[in-house]
């Protein structure tokens, strides 16, 4: 009967302890493919966390920007969050690997095998700060949005371009080679180039389209200049007040939700460029001139980079598995 007398002990504490309630921010808009992804991996785990828990998504920015969204979750008011690196960097430096070195990805495949390299040693950096990745996202390639027709880097410094609020380091890299970046949330990017306070927005295509920056912003070069990479993280607070089934099941829900995320985003990118040339958006293409520019640029910025934006370790290792990564696709005959 002591096993009864345990199983009963056990059932009541369940029943008697406060529901679970899960508090997730996002920039991503509502209805957008993330918020619906989000939405089924969440219903998922509620359903297996059961005892009344609920799972609550706050889209399109309205818990404030990403750094905003990670101070809210470590008092206690968010415990969720899907975020960019710009976010991310905000618990632990060493994600900026992924973002934060322009013009050294080519394209996805490179993205994917750098991150899936690193991985584990920046999900359990995180987690040393408190934070449990759930899945690793994307949202396209940064490119520049500009009022003006402008092509090389040269023709940038006379504009005043958009810059993540907060963020000091590229900031100041900036304005160390010549350009004016100006500070702003993500909400005041509009406004902004409306009133003539930035004209130039370096921006995932999608978020540009459902943005309405190119409303304002007629004219994009064709440059990769980064991917857009991100996650979705929960608070080990919350994430231990979880059943280990409830856990478990959120697992999986969010290994499926990260594919979903990244294989719709990807298509999304060239979706939302087709969709914005058709509403007039005139697109330059790289050239191999202006991609040689373009590099250039990157390069001349890669001493204030690394060990500044990005740590040194990092970024020595991303670009040796990335040349490792193009010998073995050389080697297969897909370079």
């Amino acid at each position: 009967m002591a096993w009864v007398a345990l199983m009963m002990g056990a059932w009541l504490s369940l029943a008697i302890a406060d529901p679970v309630k899960l508090r997730m921010a996002t920039l991503a808009p509502k209805g957008s493919t993330y918020h619906r992804v989000l939405q089924e991996m969440g219903e998922r785990w509620r359903v297996a966390q059961a005892g009344g828990a609920s799972f609550v998504i706050y889209t399109d920015g309205t818990q404030g920007g990403e750094a905003d969204m990670v101070r809210r979750m470590r008092v206690g008011q968010l415990n969720a969050a899907l975020i960019s690196v710009n976010g991310l960097i905000e618990i632990d430096r060493s994600v900026s690997a992924l973002q934060y070195m322009p013009m050294v990805f080519r394209d996805w495949g490179e993205v994917d095998f750098v991150r899936e390299r690193l991985r584990e040693q920046l999900e359990r950096r995180l987690f040393d700060r408190g934070f449990v990745v759930l899945f690793w996202g994307d949202a396209g390639w940064v490119r520049y949005f500009t009022k003006e027709p402008v092509v090389y880097p040269a023709d940038f410094k006379r504009m005043r371009i958009f810059a993540w609020s907060g963020d000091s380091n590229t900031m100041d890299i900036m304005k160390s080679m010549g350009y004016q970046p100006v500070p702003l949330e993500t909400s005041d990017i509009l406004p902004g180039l409306q009133t003539g306070l930035i004209n130039v927005v370096p921006s995932g295509a999608y978020y540009a389209l459902s943005g309405q920056f190119n409303t304002v912003v007629r004219h994009m070069v064709d440059i990769k200049w980064v991917p857009i990479v991100g996650a979705a993280v929960v608070t080990r607070r919350a994430w231990d007040l979880m059943t280990p089934y409830a856990r478990e099941e959120l697992r999986l829900a969010a290994f499926n939700a990260g594919i979903k995320i990244r294989e719709r985003a990807r298509v999304e990118d060239a979706e939302a460029i087709a969709a914005m040339k058709k509403r007039g958006l005139v697109v330059t293409a790289a050239t191999p001139e202006i991609e040689g520019e373009w590099q250039r640029l990157a390069e001349a910025a890669y001493p204030r980079i690394r060990g500044h934006m990005v740590p040194e370790e990092l970024f020595d290792q991303v670009r040796q598995l990335v040349q490792e990564y193009r010998i073995r696709t050389r080697a297969a005959g897909r370079f």
